[in-house]
C-alpha cells in the first residue's frame, strides 16, 4: 500500500464512511458470528464497525503491515475479545477451520498472490464457514488511480473472482458489482463436510 493509501487509510473520514456505508453494504444483511478473521484490516475501521454493531462476534485482526497493526491496534484496544495480530494472507498462522467467518474488506487488490489468499481462507474457515467482502473491480479508472500512486496491486475482475472463489474450493458463490461497476462484494461459501 502506497503512503497516500495508508494516510487516507488511517483517516477519520474514511474510518467514518467505512463503517456506517462500507461494511453494511459488503455484508448485505449477512450476521457474523462466532469465530470472525478479518484479513488485511488496515488500520481497522471495519473491524471497529463489527466491534461495535456485533458484541458477540469473536474477532480476530490482522495486515500485513506493522503501520497498520499498531493503527487497528490502537483502534482496538477497548474491545474486549478482539486481538490484533501481524499476519500474511498467503500464509495465515491459524490452524484449519479455526473460523465461522473469514472477512476481506478492500484488499485482495493489494496482494500479489490474491488467489493464495483465498486459499488460505478457505483451509482457516470451518466446513459451511463464509468468506465475504468487498474490493475494487477491474476497471480502468481502478488501475489508473493506482498506477498513478505507484502502490503494488492487482486489481480483480468480478468474474476473474468467482473463478478463482470456485477453484480454491468455495460454493454457492455470489460476486456483486456495484457504483457503476468499480466495486464488487463477494460471498462464497466453504463446502460442508
Amino acid at each position: 500500500m502506497s503512503a497516500i493509501e495508508g494516510a487516507f487509510c488511517r483517516s477519520s473520514p474514511w474510518r467514518a464512511f467505512a463503517r456506517r456505508r462500507m461494511l453494511p453494504w459488503a455484508l448485505d444483511g449477512f450476521d457474523l458470528h462466532g469465530d470472525v478473521l478479518e484479513i488485511g484490516a488496515g488500520s481497522g475501521a471495519m473491524a471497529q464497525g463489527v466491534a461495535r454493531t456485533l458484541p458477540d462476534a469473536r474477532l480476530t485482526v490482522t495486515d500485513l503491515d506493522e503501520a497498520m497493526v499498531a493503527a487497528a491496534a490502537a483502534r482496538l484496544h477497548r474491545h474486549p475479545g478482539v486481538r490484533v495480530e501481524r499476519a500474511d494472507v498467503t500464509a495465515l498462522p491459524y490452524p484449519g477451520g479455526s473460523f465461522d467467518v473469514v472477512t476481506a474488506y478492500l484488499m485482495l487488490h493489494h496482494v500479489g498472490d490474491w488467489r493464495d489468499s483465498l486459499s488460505e481462507s478457505a483451509r482457516v474457515l470451518r466446513p459451511g464457514g463464509v468468506f465475504i467482502g468487498y474490493d475494487l473491480t477491474d476497471t480502468p479508472l481502478a488501475r489508473a488511480v493506482h498506477r498513478l500512486e505507484g502502490s503494488a496491486h492487482r486489481i480483480i475482475a468480478a468474474a476473474e473472482l468467482r473463478e478463482a472463489l470456485a477453484v480454491a474450493g468455495f460454493t454457492d458463490i455470489a460476486v456483486d458489482t456495484s457504483v457503476r461497476e468499480h466495486l464488487m462484494r463477494f460471498r462464497a461459501f466453504k463446502r460442508a463436510v
